[in-house]
């Protein structure tokens, strides 16, 4: 079993990356709105700022009180798309329930949406086009890819649906010529389809999700889950008894978590020259 170690691939990505900004002529500019003060967001745009500020990036963080309608937002949103200074926008979510998040994701120009949610950019994925790529989804193909890890013609099974993993990251294998497999919370046996899994990604926020029987030898085992309890953190996989079995595996914490962060700088980076080809 080997560690797929997303915290020692971030920072070798880091260096290359800020290689690269520094041979531009402006600063790379990201904007993240938030609203409401929800513990876990301070968090992540805390670590979003950090290394904002190490490659460099001219970084804004606005902070909004709760009470905020949908069409104020969408002003501050408009404000920002029209910031030729800024090159990358981000909604910090969650949002208040009366906020219409994905109206609000998509208020933002397709050119700046480095979170790759909008309809536009989830559109061009679909259909194999170029387009800024979901954060997460990203850093595990990069992962995979920096292991020698083989897509092409294996059988991939992702355990959640969601918007922000599940979906993008079948688009992304399906353009790697794998078959892939999307399971969710209503799946009928579940465990049969996971244990067919040459590439096995959990993504469905639920501690130890997956046992040591849903897991087939020598499966790479992908780890999206971020679980607390009592002041720690635990993956969707039960670690210790499916690393038994796997020929790769992701640790929570420091696998796939370091990767998404590092693909929201790249993204920003990418949309920066993007946008600047386009004047």
């Amino acid at each position: 079993m080997e560690l797929l170690n997303g915290k020692e691939l971030r920072e070798k990505k880091i260096e290359e990356l800020k290689s690269k900004v520094e041979r531009l002529n402006e600063l790379v500019g990201l904007a993240v709105i938030q609203v409401g003060s929800d513990e876990a967001s301070n968090v992540y745009i805390g670590q979003k700022e950090k290394l904002a500020t190490r490659l460099g990036y001219y970084f804004i963080h606005k902070k909004f009180d709760e009470s905020i309608t949908d069409e104020e937002l969408k002003e501050e949103i408009d404000k920002l798309n029209n910031n030729e200074q800024i090159d990358g926008i981000i909604v910090q979510m969650p949002l208040p329930k009366h906020i219409d998040s994905v109206k609000a994701v998509n208020e933002i120009s397709e050119y700046k949406d480095v979170d790759g949610l909008g309809f536009i950019n989830a559109g061009k994925l679909m259909h194999g086009e170029e387009a800024l790529v979901s954060c997460t989804p990203k850093g595990i193909i990069d992962l995979l890819d920096n292991y020698g890890i083989e897509i092409e013609g294996k059988h991939v099974v992702i355990v959640g649906r969601s918007i922000l993993v599940g979906k993008p990251l079948a688009c992304l294998f399906t353009t790697r010529n794998a078959t892939v497999t999307l399971c969710h919370s209503r799946t009928i046996d579940l465990a049969k389809y996971t244990r067919e899994a040459d590439i096995l990604v959990a993504a469905v926020g639920k501690k130890h999700f997956i046992t040591e029987e849903m897991v087939k030898e020598g499966a790479v085992v992908i780890d999206v889950g971020i679980n607390r309890e009592d002041k720690k953190l635990y993956g969707d996989v039960d670690f210790d008894n499916v690393s038994k079995k796997a020929s790769y595996i992701t640790p929570v914490p420091g696998g796939v978590g370091p990767m998404t962060v590092y693909e929201l700088m790249d993204n920003t980076y990418e949309a920066h020259v993007l946008r600047r080809k386009l004047k």
